[in-house]
Parts: structure tokens; C-alpha cells; sequence
């Protein structure tokens, strides 16, 4: 299915894309080298890449085997691997290990998110690096931290389900993950962190660092408040469906036609806004409800008198009503239907993409558009450079770069030790 979007719409995008220049983004210049996979690592390189540094890839001769996943793995590599150059090569090859140091050597930041031990076994562990190239920055993206837990296997969901994320997403006795890659995401973006804060202390030292990120660090921090809370409170924080809201309105309504909406109101402002917009005369003077904490301990009968009024009335007249009085509603939106969400469309959110056939899973090109990172800089969107590239595609350039001859090339290819994609 294509997503590809009308040009004589889209055209703001694209002048705004053409109005930050690759040299004037901020980490212009910056060489980064990625040993990664899946979503956590290849997040962080794409920040960086996103924000101007040179990101190469090295992927084995078949590729990143990412490419390839089906269901919900089938836009991770599409997605986090944009603006990257590909590098398909046999590091387990003296001839292709040979390769990688000398790109190393003169590179800014090295990214893996392997297990561990994996990159010692390769020669690319920390000693081995930060001795060729003092100044690099080496960020490694992992399960845990060092500790008790470090050799155990991670993913998205254990550390969500050992972290109290899912505890607190589901229903009460039914922990559920939550619907996107949260701490894959977030555990790139703070290994991104890291490294630009190791590269601002390179320029006064002179000497790279070694930065750490991990799956079950990043969960903590994000139920770090329902910790809090029970610091402050002495009380268990309860899953979100079975939460004590702290506001009195503030959950989706079901409404006509079967559809659905959230609203909030939050304040005792936005209350007595609200009691005026849908002429609620008898709640606005009920002495019941006259703070917000009133209205909490008042749900169990305020709340089902709202949905039987919400229940004649339509998704988009309320929306209308809310949107007219600035109280805060959304609608249910499934992601598909982002593709079109006429925001995104007018700010520059979403750029135009072709997918290749190896970067989308697929057997043809995908034509569509991808979400940028959620900044600008100078009120500018920061641009999609690159599509997610071939496998190998940028080996021959590489090579050539770092000294190598046609025909070296041609005998390294011939010789099994790199893939060159065919894809210009």
C-alpha cells in the first residue's frame, strides 16, 4: 500500500527541508560508526544522524537481519535507520576487521547494542578502541547497567513487565506493555545524549568517553514519579485504567454512532468553562463540586451523568465545542491515520520517503512518509537527508574514502569480504 503524499501539498515541507543546509546542522562533521540492530541502538544513531552527523551502518553481507522482520518489527528498520550510509561487510574476516579499524580511527562515536561481551570478542570492546583513537566516544546500549543483572537477556517488554511500566498500563491484575517501544526509543535517545555530552567534554579534553545506556535504567526513570508517589503518599500507586485521577474529568467517552473521544478538564477554571459551554447550570452551582478535589471524591455519580449526555452527541460536535471554549479533548486516532493528520501536514512533520525493497521488508519500493524528530531548531523541522539505505549501498564510496583502489575493492568483493548493493 502506498502512503505517498500529494506534492502540491506537501511543498511547504519541502521548502522548509531545503532551508537547513547539511553544513548548518549541529553535529555537522561529526563521524559516527554503528554496530546495531533492532530499535534501541539504531535510535541512536539516527538522532545523531538527524542532527547532522555522518551515521555509517556496518551490517553483515545479508544485511541487518531487522530488514526482514514481519508484524510489529516490520517498520523498525524503516523507521530508525533514515539519513544512515551502509556499510555490508564480514568483520569476523581479518580483511573486513581491518576495515572497520581504520574506519574507526578517524571517527567521532562509536554505537553497539549487542550483547555483552560481543564487541571484545570482535576486538571492538572500549580498551581496544579508546587505545586506536583516544578521542572516540564509545556508547553501548544494553539490558542493564553494570550489576547483578547485567548478563541477563532483555527486551522492550521484560524490562517493562520487571520495571512496573506494564504493572501500571493494564487493567488491575493484567500488566500490560505499552503500545510502542518505549524504552528501546528512550534508550536511544538518552546513549544520543550521552555521546553529545561526551563529545562537548572532548573539545576541552581532548579524550572520548565511554557512555551506557540500558532498557531496565530507562523504565525506572519513566514509573519514577509512581515511586514518588508512594514516597510522598505511603500508597500504592494503582494501574492507570483503576487510578484515583487526580482531575474529576479526565477519561474517554463513549459516543454516538460508536465512536470514542477524551476529555479533560483540569482546573476549576476550565470547570466552570465547561458547565457554560454545554449550559450545565445545576452542576456549575452544585455545592458538591465546587473544587476539583470535590469533583474527584463526586465521580461515581458525576461521571455517568456525563456519558449519558455525551452519548446523544457526536465525536466532532464536541470536539467542536471543546476546541471553540480551549479545553483540552483528542480523538481516538489509530497511527495509520497519522498519515493524513492535517497538523503534521502543515508543520512539517512528516516527510516524504521511498523505502527500498531491503529497508522496508517488501518486494518493491514503498513510497510514503516518515515522522521526524518531534524539534526544530530556528523554527525549522530538521530534514530527512537519506532514505533508510540499501544494504552496502555506500561500501564502495567508503572504501574508496579510506584508501582503497578499484581494484582492491573488486578482489575484497570478490573474496566474500564486503557487499556492494547494486542501488546508486
Amino acid at each position: 500500500m502506498s502512503n505517498m503524499p500529494n506534492p502540491d501539498a506537501n511543498s511547504a515541507a519541502q521548502t522548509a527541508h531545503a532551508a537547513l543546509p547539511d553544513q548548518d546542522l549541529p553535529l555537522a562533521g561529526i563521524r559516527v560508526v554503528e554496530f546495531t540492530h533492532m530499535v534501541m541502538g539504531p535510535t541512536c544513531g539516527m538522532v545523531l544522524a538527524d542532527l547532522g552527523a555522518e551515521v555509517i551502518k556496518v551490517e553483515p553481507l545479508e544485511g541487518d537481519g531487522t530488514r526482514r522482520l514481519m508484524g510489529s518489527g516490520a517498520g523498525f528498520f524503516s523507521t530508525f535507520n533514515r539519513n544512515k550510509k551502509s556499510l555490508s561487510i564480514d568483520v569476523r574476516n581479518p580483511r573486513g576487521l581491518e576495515i572497520v579499524l581504520r574506519l574507526l580511527a578517524g571517527a567521532d562515536v562509536f554505537s553497539e547494542n549487542f550483547k555483552l561481551g560481543a564487541m571484545d570478542r570482535l576486538g571492538l570492546g572500549y580498551q581496544a578502541l579508546s587505545t586506536l583513537n583516544p578521542g572516540l566516544v564509545y556508547v553501548s546500549h544494553k539490558g542493564f547497567l553494570p550489576g547483578p543483572y547485567e548478563n541477563r537477556t532483555a527486551l522492550d517488554e521484560v524490562v517493562q513487565m520487571m520495571g512496573g511500566l506494564a504493572y501500571m498500563t493494564g487493567p488491575q491484575g493484567r500488566p500490560l506493555r505499552a503500545g510502542t517501544s518505549v524504552n528501546d526509543i528512550m534508550g536511544g535517545m538518552f546513549g544520543a545524549i550521552g555521546a553529545m555530552a561526551a563529545l562537548m567534554q572532548r573539545s576541552r579534553t581532548g579524550r572520548g568517553r565511554e557512555v551506557q545506556s540500558a532498557l531496565f535504567e530507562n523504565n525506572v526513570f519513566l514509573v519514577a514519579q509512581h515511586m514518588m508517589q508512594f514516597a510522598v503518599t505511603g500508597k500504592p500507586a494503582a494501574p492507570m485504567p483503576s487510578r484515583i485521577s487526580a482531575w474529576a474529568i479526565y477519561d474517554v467517552f463513549a459516543v454516538r454512532n460508536e465512536e470514542m473521544i477524551f476529555l479533560g478538564v483540569v482546573t476549576d477554571t476550565q470547570w466552570a468553562v465547561f458547565c457554560e459551554a454545554f449550559a450545565l447550570k445545576d452542576l456549575r452551582n452544585d455545592p458538591r463540586l465546587k473544587t476539583n478535589n470535590d469533583r474527584v471524591r463526586a465521580r461515581e455519580w458525576l461521571i455517568p451523568k456525563l456519558r449519558e449526555l455525551f452519548a446523544g452527541m457526536s465525536a466532532s460536535q464536541i470536539a467542536g465545542i471543546f476546541e471553540q471554549h480551549a479545553l483540552p479533548y483528542a480523538p481516538i486516532t489509530r497511527p495509520q491515520d497519522l498519515f493524513e493528520d492535517p497538523h503534521l501536514l502543515s508543520t512539517n512533520g512528516l516527510a516524504e520517503v521511498v523505502l527500498p525493497p531491503d529497508a522496508s521488508g517488501a518486494d518493491r519500493e514503498v513510497h510514503t512518509r516518515t515522522a521526524l524528530l518531534p524539534l526544530t531548531l530556528d523554527g525549522q523541522r530538521l530534514p530527512l537527508r537519506n532514505a533508510p539505505p540499501a544494504i552496502g549501498m555506500h561500501t564502495g564510496e567508503l572504501l574508496l574514502e579510506l584508501g582503497y583502489d578499484e581494484q582492491m575493492i573488486s578482489d575484497l568483493a570478490d573474496a566474500g569480504v564486503i557487499h556492494q548493493s547494486e542501488r546508486n
